[in-house]
């Protein structure tokens, strides 16, 4: 029989106990990333626990069994990083969990963004971890970059895809998720994580620096999720209400819960549902929450 060898740590716990720990924590906090930002409200056009914003078709229920579907997969997708697995099959990895996710929503897409974009973020952890690089967001990003953006550009225009991001994508010439990945994920890195920062910092609490975040986000990404059910003119009015929000001072505003609520208000009436940004935003509550942050 032959013996596998493990080097150990110098508390004593060998190196492969410590590092599938790891990635159980990773996994834990993209499951917890995944609920607060369902819980977070208000928050416009989206499913929260007190509503289920623009969506006729799904729930806070909904989801939950959606994250509950997920979180093998981000066990598997942090381990595969740490082992430096070709993009390939990572993608494998996101399929089979959106299979998952589809046949625990009974057809309903609630996270195949997240799937993607915190799949690609945990496999990016996972590259730290080996490596032995202290996680900050920087070092997160570069090894996302390093190991996986030649492939992610490869595969940032799919035309095959019958996804609705994908139909935006040829029809309004918006970028999406893969793109933002080949990126390095730039709305996560230089939009929506230094929004929270800013706020943590300026003392006003996490719910605040969630919705700073998202605002921020709404601002400035091409959001296809948008563009499917609003076409041109939702996207601007997504972009402009959050600009005007973020104008004012974000939730630094004395009256900043109301003018959310208002405008949560007008986009369930519009039928407008930021998802791309709820998934950023899930994004960037993971990696704080790995980099030392409050989860």
């Amino acid at each position: 029989m032959m013996l596998l060898h493990h080097s150990t740590s110098a508390s004593g716990v060998p190196s492969a106990h410590r590092d599938r720990q790891f990635c159980h924590h990773v996994a834990r906090l993209a499951v917890r990333s995944l609920y607060v930002e369902l819980a977070l409200y208000p928050k416009p056009g989206l499913v929260s626990l007190v509503d289920n914003g623009s969506h006729d078709d799904m729930t806070a229920a909904t989801f939950l069994r959606s994250m509950f579907s997920l979180r093998r997969y981000f066990l598997d997708i942090a381990q595969a990083g740490m082992a430096g697995a070709p993009f390939f099959e990572l993608k494998r990895l996101g399929i089979a969990a959106e299979a998952r996710m589809l046949r625990a929503t009974a057809g309903i897409n609630t996270h195949r963004g997240a799937i993607f974009c915190l799949g690609m973020l945990c496999a990016a952890i996972g590259r730290c971890q080996a490596e032995r690089t202290p996680l900050t967001p920087g070092a997160i990003r570069a090894a996302l970059t390093t190991h996986w953006a030649a492939a992610l550009g490869a595969h940032s225009v799919d035309t095959g895809t019958q996804s609705h991001g994908a139909k935006a994508l040829l029809r309004y010439a918006a970028s999406g998720a893969r793109e933002e990945g080949a990126r390095g994920f730039p709305a996560v890195f230089e939009v929506g994580l230094p929004a929270l920062q800013r706020t943590l910092r300026e003392g006003r609490g996490m719910r605040r620096a969630r919705i700073d975040a998202l605002f921020s986000l709404m601002a400035s990404i091409s959001d296809t999720n948008v563009y499917h059910r609003g076409g041109i003119n939702g996207a601007l009015t997504v972009r402009s209400e959050a600009r005007a929000f973020v104008a004012r001072g974000g939730s630094a505003a004395p009256d900043w819960e109301a003018r959310a609520l208002a405008c949560h208000r007008r986009f369930v009436a519009a039928r407008l549902s930021p998802g791309g940004a709820a998934d950023l935003l899930g994004a960037v509550c993971l990696v704080h929450a790995v980099c030392g942050g409050e989860g």
